[in-house]
């Protein structure tokens, strides 16, 4: 399975401990032209708990926006650019949805604050 940047996808992704995994939705954020080359592509976090939203490093991805319309996602949740994590792509379950330039232009600068590379 090839991604693309921008993807919402589902994982069966660990736990920090490494204590178990859970299938959660993630984003991709690593470029096409790499998606297409490479075996691995890199994921963030996407969470339903939206108390750290207003924070830099996450971006809201309401539900009820008209932006928000093709994420696939269930519930309003956030991005969350500082939780990253890099997968060999068959380990994907599947696409479910897929954020706008809009949206991912937000992701963009929550990527840059979360790395320091402002």
């Amino acid at each position: 399975m090839t991604v693309q940047r921008g993807d919402v996808v589902l994982l069966q992704a660990p736990f920090t401990s490494r204590a178990g995994a859970k299938t959660r939705p993630m984003l991709v954020v690593q470029n096409d032209r790499n998606n297409a080359r490479m075996a691995n592509t890199i994921l963030v976090f996407i969470t339903s708990n939206v108390s750290r939203a207003s924070e830099p490093t996450q971006v809201l991805v309401d539900i009820q926006s008209p932006e928000a319309r093709h994420s696939g996602l269930k519930q309003t949740s956030v991005v969350s650019c500082e939780n990253i994590l890099t997968v060999v792509q068959s380990d994907i379950l599947r696409t479910i949805g897929h954020l706008p330039d809009g949206l991912m232009q937000r992701v963009d600068a929550a990527l840059k604050e979360s790395l320091a590379l402002l």
